[in-house]
């Protein structure tokens, strides 16, 4: 990027819904987290995805508490597109995850949108194959209908949904 000297620290943008964050979103963070200076896990609002289960703030709360160990990421909420975010947060580039086919199509053109708008490159981590089938929609399903969905979230998540499903 112009500009970017080596003495920059390298920041990576990680957006997404994020309702409810998993495994297979921790396992993209945690991986990133090794290969930058700073994560910055950015939650918003996808007006294409429904109701929300739970509020900006309260997936903040529980993606805060989950990542904790970690001490070079922090969370933002945002509602703008996601090269301003990108821009203000000063990231080098974007990551985002894949489980499959499907999802290389959609982050795909994306990517390729976000690079024509602002030149910010993406990058594009396939999960491991234990997180490859999780999916926060399958998540909320299960839940919804009382079925034990502790082993593909983090332990903050996993009471956060018992409260909201009185499990």
């Amino acid at each position: 990027m112009v500009g970017v000297s080596d003495s920059d620290p390298k920041i990576v943008l990680f957006p997404g819904s994020f309702d409810p964050f998993h495994n297979g979103h921790l396992e993209i963070v945690e991986r990133s987290s090794r290969l930058f200076d700073q994560v910055v896990v950015a939650t918003m609002r996808n007006p294409q995805k429904g109701e929300p289960l739970f509020e900006l703030d309260e997936r903040q709360a529980m993606i805060e508490e989950a990542v904790a160990y970690l001490d070079n990421v922090r969370i933002v909420a945002f509602s703008n597109l996601v090269v301003e975010l990108a821009a203000e947060v000063k990231a080098k580039a974007i990551v985002k995850g894949l489980r499959a086919v499907s999802d290389f199509e959609v982050e795909m053109q994306m990517a390729q949108m976000n690079f024509q708008l602002s030149g910010i490159e993406t990058l594009l981590i396939p999960t491991g194959a234990t997180h490859a089938f999780i999916a926060s929609k399958l998540i909320r399903e299960v839940a919804r209908f009382g079925g034990d969905v502790s082993s593909f979230v983090p332990p903050a998540v996993a009471r956060r949904l018992k409260g909201k499903f009185g499990l």
